[in-house]
């Protein structure tokens, strides 16, 4: 089973992909990895990387921190594994905008993408997470267009691949592709 869950910041999608994994790994007795995609740059986003950490305590996950080059996970946690991609957002912003110059990337979409899908594909299981940053009305500069653009480029191609398309707002899914897991 695989599956994208979608949602703007703080609407429960984490919480929701961790509960999904975590049975299907139980379900299939498979190994539970959570991929871990933000690059902190500051002390919010640790602070935010410990929260994250702190509510899967005692889960049963094994962390791979992969920044970059995603579908290079398969290579460390195997095929058998069950994995949570946390979140496609940071991934590709680190795919996008590499250290140390953060100059831009324009094939880092596809690349992104790609390896998502080889995980969605070989893996026995997967959730990945992406912020839904698509329907504001806000004009953006040209770098950050390219940006949502490529956001909704993976998104899509995980929508096409993935068991379960979801959205999650203030805790509650509303499923667009397949059902309730």
């Amino acid at each position: 089973m695989t599956a994208l869950i979608c949602g703007g910041s703080k609407s429960g999608k984490s919480d929701a992909a961790q509960r999904m994994v975590s049975k299907l790994a139980r379900d299939l007795c498979a190994p539970l990895y959570y991929v871990a995609t933000m690059e902190p740059s500051d002390d919010e986003d640790r602070k935010r990387i410990s929260k994250h950490i702190e509510n899967r305590a005692g889960l049963g996950f094994e962390t791979i921190e992969r920044c970059r080059d995603i579908g290079g996970v398969l290579d460390i946690g195997g095929d058998g594994g069950v994995y949570l991609v946390d979140s496609v957002t940071s991934l590709l912003n680190g795919e996008m905008f590499p250290p140390p110059d953060y100059a831009e990337d324009a094939d880092a979409p596809s690349r992104c993408a790609a390896g998502l899908c080889r995980i969605a594909n070989e893996a026995a299981g997967a959730v990945f997470v992406a912020d839904y940053i698509f329907s504001d009305a806000e004009t953006y500069d040209a770098g950050t267009e390219r940006y949502r653009r490529g956001l909704a480029y993976i998104c899509r191609a995980l929508a096409d691949v993935c068991d379960v398309v979801a959205e999650a707002s203030s805790g509650i899914l509303t499923y667009y592709k397949g059902g309730a897991v």
